[in-house]
């Protein structure tokens, strides 16, 4: 990256990190059960909730019982079910439809990251009906309160329910881009271990790995504060001790763990941002509808080691954070466990160690795409230009 760029790039970002403690961040307040939602709504004197959600979950029976107790309360429930993972304009604008057509009052959204990022789109587009979802792209572009979101996480993993981004694909142009704006942050998280029990395992491996990418590009970034840094190493203590046993449901107690630990994790990076690994991820999800956890996951030790020795000492904090290490064993041979840790617990949890699929030809467009939505935005440690990047591409391609 040439200089002016990088001087740009690290004024742009010290301008935020200057910012954050005066931004109207807030944290969703946490219900325990999904059976706790119909009081919120009658407390707000709300009747006329939207459901969004997708249809393997509501096949599983994932969502029965959210709406025998919706129903019950005399509510009309209206359901949009066709999210799908990395969700499209012509989901949000389908969805959209439903909740006007039916007069709804506010947004429940019942799934991952995809039903989620769906469900606050829809709620930008109620907030703001003449603006294009495209023009609402970036930071801080929707400005008006949405309605009422309350946000039910079915993995462990991308802990949107915190978040103040909604990921969306254009149904034309396949381009990934995000909604940035602090009315998305939902108002309501539900964190219900009974909701993930029945995941199946690769999912709950891949989400729980997108917690990790999260608290760790969050921990090594230049943005971060006192609180971020303490939930990014609480989220990544629980990932280590509780993925494995939660993956495989061998414990109601991981699965919680996992849950707060995504939870942690997403409080961390919307406030200090992630990095280059999200940047790629975003594009090979756009482009090949590629799973955005498992992606994450294999990019994760990549990038971490692409980086060099300038993340040493954060790296060696969170390996003693995570029990992979003591303090004495130095900066350097930490990192290194903990990079090698990560590669392990891929393996363990049967994550591919290269991503199959990405074409030469595409990794041009996709690098661009990348550096468009990471530079000036994420405060990386390493800044990377487009050539850069495409080693990214190539590495996680093998």
């Amino acid at each position: 990256m040439n200089k002016l760029k990088m001087i740009y790039c690290r004024i742009y970002q010290t301008v935020f990190h200057i910012a954050l403690p005066f931004l109207p961040y807030r944290n969703p307040k946490i219900l325990n059960s999904v059976t706790e939602i119909p009081g919120v709504l009658a407390e707000k004197g709300l009747h006329r909730p939207l459901l969004v959600t997708d249809a393997s979950i509501r096949g599983l029976g994932l969502t029965k019982r959210l709406e025998e107790v919706l129903t019950e309360e005399d509510g009309i429930l209206s359901v949009y079910d066709k999210t799908k993972p990395n969700p499209t304009t012509k989901m949000v604008m389908e969805a959209l439809q439903i909740y006007r057509h039916n007069d709804c009052d506010c947004i429940i959204s019942f799934g991952g990251g995809s039903p989620m990022d769906c469900a606050k789109a829809v709620g930008a587009c109620v907030a703001r009906p003449k603006k294009p979802l495209r023009k609402m792209a970036g930071i801080l572009r929707v400005g008006r309160k949405t309605p009422l979101l309350i946000a039910v996480p079915t993995t462990a993993g991308t802990g949107s329910e915190t978040t103040l981004a909604a990921v969306i694909v254009d149904s034309d142009t396949r381009h990934k881009y995000s909604i940035n704006d602090f009315p998305l942050i939902p108002s309501y998280a539900v964190l219900d271990p009974a909701v993930i029990s029945t995941l199946p395992y690769s999912v709950a491996a891949a989400t729980g790995m997108d917690a990790l990418t999260h608290a760790v590009e969050a921990y090594i970034g230049n943005s971060t504060t006192g609180y971020t840094r303490r939930e990014a190493k609480k989220a990544v203590r629980a990932v280590f001790h509780n993925i494995e046993a939660a993956a495989a449901h061998k414990s109601l107690r991981a699965e919680k763990g996992m849950l707060i630990a995504a939870h942690r994790a997403g409080r961390a990076f919307t406030r200090s941002y992630v990095g280059y690994i999200h940047a790629v991820s975003h594009s090979l999800s756009g482009k090949y509808n590629m799973p955005h956890g498992q992606t994450n996951a294999i990019l994760l030790p990549i990038v971490l080691e692409m980086y060099g020795s300038v993340i040493d000492k954060k790296l060696a904090e969170l390996a003693v954070c995570a029990g992979l290490g003591k303090a004495a064993e130095g900066r350097k041979a930490l990192a290194g466990k903990f990079i090698k840790a990560v590669y392990e617990l891929n393996e363990k949890l049967g994550i591919p160690k290269r991503i199959e699929g990405i074409e030469e030809k595409d990794i041009d467009m996709l690098a661009a795409y990348a550096d468009q939505e990471a530079n000036p935005l994420y405060p990386v440690p390493v800044l990377w230009d487009r050539e850069a990047l495409k080693e990214v591409y190539r590495k996680a391609r093998g």
